[in-house]
């Protein structure tokens, strides 16, 4: 680590420790003292990033729900960077937070901080990616994403019709939820393929880091490569408008569709508008406030599943026209 980045987390801890308060009798999954004294204590939340509004709204709501149950709430965004985000849980730790809510970048590389955390006793919660190992966490909240996948294969075929044709997949195989939709979405399509006159191939898949950024370089290598797909399935709408501002670029947004996953505000646009076809639709809203619910519960005491599925609705042009924010 650099001497910059040291200090960098140094003067989290010393923010964190201000916010929770310094008492090292205080066990770390106690309802511990903090700056407030009629706090409960304070949560430390660790999300992917916070530039997508998908985790800003997950965030967002944590917060509002955890300080209505008497919490203070420290969100920080890990900007993508595994590293950044093992440093925020150890920052957490330093702190003596009474419970860590995370979204891991990487569903792996967090063991290590998650294990960490645990051998202090504080309590780990993720939500929307899923930790590799799951023996730490006392809750799961995320989407049902082979379910998703599931829709987006549907939507694929729909789209392509009975033409068939070769497809391209902009995946992220650091993320658990990535994964889970791209295997439901392949599921669908090998089933389809099983009976149906022309197949739908699937031709090459790429990264897309889940940014627009990443999402339309690998269109451009797609393109570039297999200049006669069809259709491309983005495993999040970042990634989804990236790829249709390469398609654009080319010349090609009248030749390739595009099935994107989450139906944020620019996605359900892109819908309205007729540049994404579909999206299986996911509700951070209701993952964020089922893992404060599920953190109060335990708590309290109470019981309660460990893992806890968010079922997906597909949004396509028809759901966008009667969809009043859209109109």
């Amino acid at each position: 680590m650099t001497r910059n980045s040291k200090l960098s987390g140094l003067v989290v801890i010393l923010m964190l420790t201000i916010a929770v308060g310094c008492n090292s009798n205080s066990k770390p999954a106690d309802s511990q003292a903090s700056g407030d004294p009629d706090s409960k204590g304070t949560i430390g939340v660790s999300l992917m990033n916070l530039t997508n509004p998908f985790f800003k709204v997950i965030g967002d709501t944590i917060t509002e729900e955890a300080e209505k149950a008497g919490y203070q709430v420290i969100v920080l965004g890990a900007d993508e960077d595994a590293a950044k985000q093992d440093d925020q849980v150890k920052d957490f730790i330093a702190a003596n937070v009474s419970a860590i809510i995370l979204a891991p970048k990487d569903s792996t590389a967090i063991i290590t901080a998650v294990e960490a955390a645990a051998k202090q006793g504080i309590p780990l919660f993720t939500v929307d990616n899923a930790c590799a190992d799951q023996k730490h966490i006392v809750a799961h909240v995320a989407t049902d994403n082979v379910m998703g996948g599931r829709q987006a294969g549907e939507a694929m075929i729909e789209a392509l019709g009975e033409a068939g044709g070769k497809l391209a997949i902009l995946d992220k195989k650091d993320s658990d939820t990535c994964i889970k939709r791209v295997d439901g979405f392949k599921e669908v399509i090998d089933k389809h393929n099983a009976t149906a006159a022309n197949k739908i191939e699937i031709v090459v898949e790429l990264p897309s880091n889940g940014d627009r950024q990443t999402g339309h370089a690998s269109t451009q290598d797609i393109l570039q490569s297999h200049g006669d797909i069809a259709g491309v399935f983005a495993i999040n709408d970042p990634s989804a408008l990236g790829c249709y501002a390469a398609l654009v670029e080319a010349g090609k947004q009248n030749d390739v569709l595009i099935i994107g996953f989450d139906g944020q505000p620019q996605g359900k646009e892109a819908i309205r508008d007729g540049k994404i076809y579909a999206d299986p639709i996911q509700f951070p809203d209701r993952m964020a406030r089922k893992i404060v619910e599920l953190l109060i519960m335990h708590f309290d005491g109470e019981e309660f599943q460990q893992e806890i599925l968010i079922p997906t609705e597909i949004y396509n042009k028809q759901s966008a026209e009667s969809d009043p924010d859209m109109n």
